[in-house]
């Protein structure tokens, strides 16, 4: 009996993932012009993000597609809502740049150097051993909390740009969450620069692994 082949681009957590692209598109196409519906297509993409991880655990369909998806996501949605911030505080520009800098090197670097090193060295840096990024990395809670304070904080001050919304106490919602959020963001981009840090030390550490090898004379 033929054993039948799985689709996996028809997997629940990666379909979650094609609808996460569509309501991202529609939500860089009206970033300029429509901030209500922009932000609520932003913010379904970004909670479907919570939710494509637990339908992949629930229904045992992880794959590598699946995580690359997620992973791009991820980067050009960050990376399109601050281009459109630039846009619209162009005196800040130059500090938008950098955050997409560090959001997209330091994970792309990160990623790769993970895919080389395998898990075969000890000599291998492991960011997990630190007690705190182990929390950062095994509790689910304080990871999403983390993107999600991140996110907020972008978002607010993108909805900040056509709204001061509701006051409290004589303050604006949106700047009350951009300041609240505004630690939690720092602190993920240095999160991210730790991770080009080790990620540079492990490629180091394989790059002379590869070097002994080529330089090592036959007996």
């Amino acid at each position: 009996m033929t054993e039948v082949e799985e689709n996996i681009f028809l997997f629940v957590p990666n379909i979650i993932g094609y609808a996460r692209i569509l309501f991202a598109l529609i939500s860089f196409y009206f970033m300029t012009s429509d901030c209500a519906i922009a932000i609520i297509c932003y913010v379904i993409s970004a909670l479907l993000d919570a939710i494509d991880g637990h339908a992949a655990r629930y229904f045992n369909q992880s794959t590598k597609f699946g995580a690359m998806l997620d992973q791009l996501m991820d980067r050009c949605g960050t990376m399109c809502l601050c281009t459109a911030l630039a846009h619209f505080y162009p005196e800040y520009m130059f500090w938008f740049m950098i955050s997409m800098s560090i959001d997209i090197a330091c994970h792309w670097i990160y990623l790769h150097t993970s895919i080389l090193q395998g898990k075969s060295n000890h000599k291998f840096i492991d960011m997990s051993e630190s007690p705190i990024m182990n929390i950062y990395y095994t509790n689910r809670t304080v990871l999403f909390s983390m993107c999600a304070g991140n996110e907020c904080f972008y978002a607010a001050l993108y909805v900040l740009h056509f709204t001061q919304g509701p006051l409290i106490f004589g303050l604006s919602l949106f700047k009350i969450i951009v300041y609240l959020s505004a630690p939690v963001a720092f602190v993920k981009s240095a999160i991210s620069i730790l991770h080009l840090i080790v990620a540079c030390r492990n490629l180091s550490i394989i790059d002379c692994n590869e070097r002994k090898g080529i330089n090592k004379k036959p007996e």
